[in-house]
């Protein structure tokens, strides 16, 4: 494993290293990550350098960039002492919402909780999920506080794989006697009659992203042997009407392509013992032009009705690839409706 940073300026009087000691050298090489990679994460964001000696790191830079890079690697280094692993999204985490420093803190800085000790985890067969932003912690708490919660925002900020992943949660727990996981077929352009196969058939690609999701926290043989015995069902929101769901966790995905109409007949399914979770981004409705979306009227109607939970999202919370936020902030400047 590579050790030290490529070519690290020399310092300076103006320029004095930052060095930050690690008590456990094993867990160290852990936070460097694989040839350095964490460590080359942190220097391209902060522009320092980073020179490992023994079991101490030197950060080399701006003093203001050393100290957020100091509270970075500090962040990393409290959670693998927690005994949880650190992959390339949660060092792009950690730099986004890791620690503030005192600057940030005066100012409000947006400090991740599971960085801070007051760690929310979603556990299911597979693996346990961690919020990885601030909105992303408030989307978990309200799920799990909450009936019925909201979460708007852009593509990548988690919003339908959290829900999923809680809905999965209370269904292992007994919460939940079953899952329903549903989206408005509607794509730009095309229509269920024009694809060839069955119903079954002319669903399923409207319905991937939450097979994915489920594929993610339940074993393949158990997932198919629930979606077999309707304990989880994946159908597009046509099927819900006249339905009572009791006893139930119900995502609804992509809300923002149903109709008014639709969104009050959807909500109105709710039943004893249930919960529903309604996401979608109201920037990108594929709905006829000049269609009222659903979404939006139910927003504006449900705001402050009381037990109803809203986590909006933004670009800082998207957890794809670094340049997807980039792509969506670029879009949100510069004002285009379908961003």
């Amino acid at each position: 494993m590579a050790t030290t940073a490529l070519n690290p300026p020399q310092s300076s009087p103006e320029n004095t290293p930052l060095r930050v000691t690690f008590p456990d050298n094993r867990l160290l090489v852990d936070l460097c990550g694989e040839y350095d990679r964490n460590l080359a994460q942190i220097e391209q964001a902060f522009d320092v350098h980073l020179l490992r000696r023994g079991n101490e790191l030197s950060i080399i830079g701006d003093e203001a960039a050393c100290r957020r890079a100091e509270e970075t690697l500090r962040a990393l280094y409290d959670r693998l002492e927690a005994g949880r692993p650190v992959e390339a999204a949660d060092v792009s985490a950690a730099i986004r919402f890791g620690k503030p420093t005192r600057h940030d803190a005066e100012k409000g800085g947006d400090q991740l909780e599971m960085f801070r000790g007051g760690q929310i985890t979603i556990r299911t067969r597979k693996k346990q999920i961690e919020p990885r932003s601030r909105h992303q912690a408030e989307y978990v708490r309200q799920l799990f506080e909450n009936e019925l919660v909201f979460g708007l925002g852009p593509a990548g900020t988690g919003k339908t794989y959290l829900a999923v992943a809680v809905a999965v949660s209370m269904f292992i727990e007994g919460h939940v006697d079953r899952i329903l996981l549903s989206r408005p077929a509607v794509e730009a352009g095309e229509r269920l009659g024009f694809l060839p196969g069955d119903m079954k058939e002319k669903i399923d690609p409207y319905m991937q992203p939450l097979y994915d999701a489920l594929n993610d926290f339940l074993p393949a043989r158990q997932l198919g042997k629930l979606i077999e015995e309707k304990r989880i069902e994946i159908a597009p929101l046509a099927f819900m009407r006249g339905r009572t769901l009791s006893n139930a966790f119900v995502v609804l995905d992509e809300a923002q392509n149903t109709t008014p109409m639709q969104m009050k007949m959807f909500l109105t399914r709710l039943g004893e013992g249930s919960r529903m979770a309604v996401t979608g981004d109201m920037t990108q409705i594929d709905l006829p032009r000049g269609a009222m979306s659903g979404l939006i009227e139910a927003e504006r109607i449900l705001r402050r009705v009381p037990g109803i939970g809203f986590t909006r999202f933004d670009a800082r919370d998207v957890v794809r690839h670094p340049l997807v936020a980039r792509i969506i902030e670029a879009y949100e400047k510069a004002g285009d409706p379908d961003a």
